[in-house]
């Protein structure tokens, strides 16, 4: 076992850990990033990366949508299933690791990723960006929330200007929107597009 692998174990048991409490990032609540958009758009096939409870996936589905959600904690995603069934919308629910992540195919209209890609450890960013550009459609939207890394905490979670770059050289920016995590940490709403089909 790799040290990278036994990191991303050990953060996998975290994160199973938080959902038995409730998670500060768990609001229960679709953000109005993306309801202004589902607004904005007809419907078609979204992926949500890192779905925890199902929130966003439930949204998108009342609003039409095709949706897939996946996220790496097992017991995120069981309550994610309890919460599908209880509210009688169609949602495919899959536990699994972004970068190792076989078991989704086609492409999507929509990609939205609400806090997994700035936890995704840096050596493992680019397999992420290998699958986004997979499964995003032509013209398909990347909606991205994620907080900037800060140099000074000595973590390796949070988005860098080298993972802006790398998704600037497959996507379009469309829409740049900055502020704070909860108040405190730099973050930032991005929306990308893909190349529309020749």
């Amino acid at each position: 076992m790799t040290f990278s692998s036994i990191k991303t174990f050990l953060r996998r048991i975290s994160f199973n850990l938080w959902y038995y409490r409730d998670p500060p990032w768990d609001t229960g609540i679709s953000p109005p990033e993306l309801l202004a958009f589902l607004d904005a758009h007809h419907p078609g096939r979204a992926l949500d990366i890192g779905c925890g409870t199902g929130t966003n996936v439930i949204t998108m589905a009342k609003r039409g949508w095709k949706v897939t959600g996946v996220d790496f904690a097992a017991r995120a995603i069981r309550t994610a299933q309890q919460k599908v069934q209880q509210t009688g919308v169609e949602a495919r629910l899959l536990v699994g690791d972004v970068t190792r992540l076989e078991k989704i195919t086609g492409q999507f209209d929509l990609i939205l990723d609400m806090g997994c890609l700035h936890g995704i450890l840096p050596e493992q960013r680019q397999i992420y960006y290998t699958n986004l550009s997979r499964w995003l459609a032509p013209g398909g939207i990347y909606l991205l929330y994620a907080f900037w890394m800060d140099p000074q905490a000595h973590k390796q979670n949070g988005l860098t200007h080298e993972d802006l770059l790398a998704l600037t050289a497959r996507l379009e920016l469309v829409d740049r929107q900055d502020g704070t995590e909860r108040g405190r940490r730099p973050s930032t709403w991005f929306t990308f597009q893909a190349q529309e089909a020749v």
